[in-house]
């Protein structure tokens, strides 16, 4: 059974709950346990067992009452390093673009490099975690299948051109989108727990930021090595300029997700508490009163300006990009267990989550309805109706957290998580759509 319901079924037996404990702990998932006490503990608060586990687990170090164990293995490199030269190698292959034919203006790199970077990735994880190895070759067959019917059919059944095109554009930029999707069925199964699937969520935004850091370590390491040759008076050819530019970001995402995930343990049972992940966590609080701050301010000269969005698009490209930026913070802002932080930064914490969510529901209508605006002026289009569906998603899943969070009392934590474990449907079917059936609707 699973351990949130052994808990529950030993909410009134003293014995039974120490039991489950001692396993948690031998299997480490001390964790999990502490978790599953804390929701139950919100649930029932009454409940004198939950509560004394509570404060138990809140006043212990786990070193105090953790069985020693060997530590947890590092990355397998041995694995990860091959992965990751062949997807370099395959995206340095796709990088020639004037050999290569373009579907439709879209380089085909572009439209293959998520799916590639993700089958690598795939295979790690599920040849390093020795599990659910069936699952993830379908994943990765599934998207590689997925992005070949885009090359083959937007050109064919898209008409006319200027729909095709879009068609290709939307398509290019929502593949890499289910491609995360797909990471995250591979690792969470079609069933998960709100805590596994959180825990996805967070370390997805630690991967992309460990990518990026590697980018920026890679294009200095290909700024210099070009350099070097240059003071000497030698050009590098454009073979080789393709193999430091494309190949060296084809290496990048298998080794950030080596380095920041384990796949051995569930998600929910990854390494929270230091290094990059405390990093991140602390950088996205810190950030959270500078973009009230900032919210604030702009709400105010928004009458100023109101105009802006009604005329230029590009301001409503602005506005999207902004959206999806401040769900991330909030994602990352919230802790994923309530003990980790103290109640006082909890409910400020709190304050800060529910003041960013109202302005950015208040701003995100303002651009919806100047979307709308120049939807029923110009008249519908695919890039306007993909602009229209992820506004009313993401509002959708503001308004939710807001209503959600209303009678939240100390399980404030876990409310946010199932929110934003629901929104993730949304994140499936809405590319879904919009790669497979949308274009055939215009």
């Amino acid at each position: 059974m699973d351990l949130d319901v052994n808990i529950q079924a030993a909410g009134a037996d003293p014995e039974r709950l120490e039991q489950l404990f001692q396993e948690a702990v031998r299997q480490g998932r001390r964790d999990a346990f502490a978790s599953a006490v804390v929701a139950c503990h919100a649930a029932t608060p009454d409940n004198v067992l939950y509560a004394a586990w509570y404060h138990r687990l809140r006043a212990v170090p786990e070193a105090a009452v953790a069985v020693p164990s060997r530590a947890r293995p590092g990355p397998n490199w041995a694995l990860a390093v091959p992965l990751s030269i062949v997807t370099g190698l395959i995206f340095w292959a796709l990088s020639d673009f004037e050999a290569q034919q373009l579907t439709l203006g879209v380089p085909r790199l572009f439209l293959w490099a998520a799916p590639i970077a993700t089958a690598g990735a795939l295979a790690y994880l599920a040849l390093t975690g020795r599990r659910a190895l069936g699952r993830a070759l379908g994943v990765g067959l599934g998207l590689l299948a997925l992005t070949a019917a885009v090359e083959l059919l937007i050109p064919r059944l898209a008409h006319p051109a200027w729909l095709a095109r879009q068609a290709a554009s939307v398509a290019a930029i929502h593949i890499p989108l289910l491609c995360w999707v797909g990471l995250g069925i591979a690792v969470l199964g079609v069933r998960s727990s709100t805590e596994d699937r959180f825990a996805f969520l967070i370390k997805s935004i630690e991967v992309a930021i460990t990518a990026g850091l590697f980018l920026i370590a890679g294009v200095a390491f290909g700024g210099i090595t070009v350099g070097l040759f240059a003071a000497l008076g030698i050009e590098l050819p454009e073979l080789v300029l393709r193999l430091i530019a494309a190949g060296g970001v084809g290496l990048l995402p298998v080794l950030a997700v080596a380095t920041t995930y384990d796949p051995r343990v569930r998600p929910a049972e990854q390494d929270f508490d230091q290094g990059l992940s405390r990093f991140v966590a602390t950088l996205m609080r810190l950030l959270l009163p500078l973009t009230l701050v900032v919210l604030v301010i702009y709400v105010v000269v928004i009458p100023f300006a109101f105009m802006a969005p009604f005329r230029d698009r590009d301001v409503l490209f602005v506005y999207n990009v902004m959206l999806f930026a401040i769900l991330g913070l909030l994602l990352g802002a919230t802790p994923l267990r309530a003990e980790v932080v103290s109640p006082r930064l909890g409910r400020a914490l709190r304050g800060g989550i529910l003041a960013v969510a109202g302005l950015t529901v208040l701003v995100s209508l303002y651009a919806l309805s100047a979307t709308v605006t120049r939807t029923v002026q110009g008249g519908w289009t695919l890039n306007r109706l993909t602009i229209i569906g992820w506004n009313a998603i993401n509002i959708g899943i503001l308004g939710l957290l807001l209503a959600k969070q209303s009678r939240a009392g100390t399980a404030w934590g876990e409310r946010l998580q199932r929110v934003f474990g629901l929104a993730t449907n949304a994140y499936v079917a809405w590319p879904l759509l919009l790669v497979l059936v949308v274009p055939l609707l215009f």
